[in-house]
């Protein structure tokens, strides 16, 4: 039987038995009245009613949520760009001014991003063709060879797919983005098709709390998250500094995700915890990146003065509440006996009249993750960010050899990361995963995932090699680290 057709039946079945109880609640009801019986008799009725709307609200919100699996997409091999080819790309182009190419090269060189990087067919011209047609080339470039090896690995047909969630930042064309997949793949009549624009890096997130949300309160079972950019139309040729660095450090890719609500299915990860933060109702942080055009009208995307203070202070927020959840209790205990201490002893240095030395202390998040999945913004940011979090080298290793591998991808990157964990065979089952993601508003969103899989061919029966995904024919050259 056709999973669409599957669901609707299960959805008439749920229906029916809900009329059926109730009437039968309605009966019991009228009985009593009927007869004359004990007014206790008349609670009987009334609390089965209460029971099965307690059963079906709490049946509809809170039900587990399950990743069958995920596919990213590897760009053919005639895109790739590398540094040195990059800049002397710049320097044809012909807008850019000497100035802007230095300090582009520069912040290439530093950001810890190699030479295997890949940039959309547009931007290989001289002069780049940023036209509206490309733009829609490109997605069908990321889209589809991901959506096809996902369907493939996952048996799971695009016509069982009830809910499809886009994420691209800075590309919204008519028809939408879902309207391009859901047409080259034949979706049913009634998917429920979300697109998600200017959430940044943080949107692979938002889009599976989107997807989760519609398969608790809808009758489905399956949902497919798709995250990219599409470069064409995001690049900067002005020159801004400020706006430049957009060009530096995003680059193509995309991923597919499928996720369910029936964890009687094959699935390699259960969602764990989804905490999502935001701090855009003040108005530092609603400007602290944000598109708009230069002096000269050309349009490029900005970060604003003080950025990296202010994603301090959200991850500050984002950290209070995420550990509530997810450390265990021995860890909360320390922690809280060691920000005791500390309280107590900078109260004693400053009755001493001394400047108390010593930094605050941070829980110690590997009690509550064996993974670690972080925002691809370059080498200098992730080691800034995984050492504020307390972490060593080897939890950062995905994030950084993510980088330097494929480059930002946006939204995209936390699972090309995961792929690269998988690729290594880190993850066994009991392993817990952290995706953090930031984005621009500012919010930091994340997803802890546990796998609860065995091997990595639950759902597809794919050979070792098509495990490795993405990093296929590198993966034996990783770690690769800066001497």
């Amino acid at each position: 039987m056709d999973v669409a057709h599957k669901d609707h039946l299960l959805a008439a079945f749920h229906g029916l038995l809900g009329a059926a109880a109730l009437l039968l609640c309605v009966l019991a009801e009228a009985l009593v009245f009927a007869l004359q019986r004990s007014m206790t008799l008349y609670l009987v009725p009334v609390s089965a009613m209460l029971l099965l709307c307690r059963y079906r609200r709490r049946r509809a919100a809170g039900g587990s949520i399950g990743l069958v699996d995920f596919s990213c997409l590897k760009p053919p091999r005639r895109l790739r760009l590398p540094v040195a080819g990059l800049i002397e790309h710049f320097n044809l182009i012909g807008c850019f001014d000497g100035g802007s190419i230095e300090f582009m090269a520069n912040a290439i060189q530093s950001s810890g991003m190699g030479n295997e990087t890949y940039f959309p067919p547009a931007l290989h011209y001289l002069p780049p063709a940023s036209t509206h047609a490309h733009a829609v080339q490109e997605a069908h470039m990321l889209f589809f060879p991901a959506l096809d090896d996902l369907f493939a690995k996952t048996r799971v047909p695009p016509s069982a797919v009830g809910a499809l969630v886009v994420n691209c930042s800075g590309f919204c064309p008519a028809p939408s983005l879902t309207a391009i997949i859901a047409n080259r793949y034949w979706m049913r009549a009634d998917v429920k098709t979300f697109n998600l624009s200017g959430m940044g890096c943080s949107a692979g997130s938002v889009g599976v709390d989107v997807a989760a949300g519609v398969l608790r309160a809808h009758s489905m079972s399956y949902a497919v998250v798709v995250s990219a950019e599409i470069l064409t139309v995001g690049w900067y040729f002005g020159k801004d500094h400020g706006k430049l660095l957009l060009n530096c450090n995003f680059r193509t890719g995309c991923s597919a995700v499928l996720v369910t609500n029936n964890m009687a299915a094959p699935v390699k990860y259960r969602l764990v915890n989804m905490t999502r933060t935001n701090t855009t109702a003040t108005d530092r942080s609603y400007r602290a990146g944000y598109r708009e055009e230069d002096d000269e009208g050309i349009t490029g995307f900005t970060l604003g003065h003080g950025v990296g203070r202010m994603v301090s202070e959200l991850l500050r927020a984002h950290l209070v509440k995420l550990s509530l959840s997810i450390l265990p209790w021995r860890e909360k205990a320390r922690y809280t006996a060691a920000l005791l201490v500390s309280m107590r002893r900078r109260g004693q240095d400053k009755l001493a009249g001394s400047s108390g030395s010593g930094a605050a202390p941070m829980p110690d998040f590997r009690a509550a993750a064996d993974h670690f999945c972080l925002p691809s913004s370059g080498k200098p940011m992730i080691l800034r960010l995984g050492k504020g979090l307390g972490l060593g080298e080897r939890e950062m290793e995905a994030a950084l050899m993510t980088f330097h591998r494929f480059g930002n991808q946006s939204a995209a990157a936390l699972w090309y990361q995961l792929a690269y964990l998988e690729a290594k065979g880190r993850v066994r089952k009991g392993d817990t995963v952290w995706q953090l993601g930031i984005g621009s508003g500012l919010k930091a969103n994340s997803l802890v995932w546990e796998r609860v899989a065995v091997a990595d061919d639950v759902a597809g029966g794919r050979d070792g090699r098509n495990a490795l995904g993405p990093w296929m024919e590198c993966i034996h050259q990783y770690p690769m680290w800066e001497t």
